[in-house]
């Protein structure tokens, strides 16, 4: 019985902490208007959605959809990553520093 108890628990930390990322990530895309906040917002959505199928015990039955869900969210994550390396950071500070 405690066994099960450990295993549900992870997914559905899995599932509260990348809620809260994306909230985080939303806020900070409506602050500061910060793409890469945004797309890593998604990704943890994503990501959330496949923990969350194996909350509800759906793994195996939504097996392809996990793995695009997971796929596609890395890729985002990617994609941000890339965003701040090529400038999406520093564009965001110099606005800020204006004002």
């Amino acid at each position: 019985m405690k066994m099960v108890f450990v295993s549900d628990l992870i997914p559905l930390l899995n599932v509260v902490l990348c809620t809260i990322i994306v909230i985080l990530g939303i806020l900070v895309y409506t602050r500061k208007g910060a793409m890469g906040a945004l797309l890593i917002g998604v990704a943890f959505g994503l990501f959330g959605i496949s923990h969350l199928y194996t909350l509800l015990g759906l793994g195996s039955t939504w097996e392809t959809a996990m793995i695009t869900a997971r796929t596609s969210g890395y890729i985002l994550v990617i994609a941000a990553l890339y965003l701040f390396l090529n400038g999406g950071i520093r564009n965001d500070q110099e606005e800020d520093s204006r004002f």
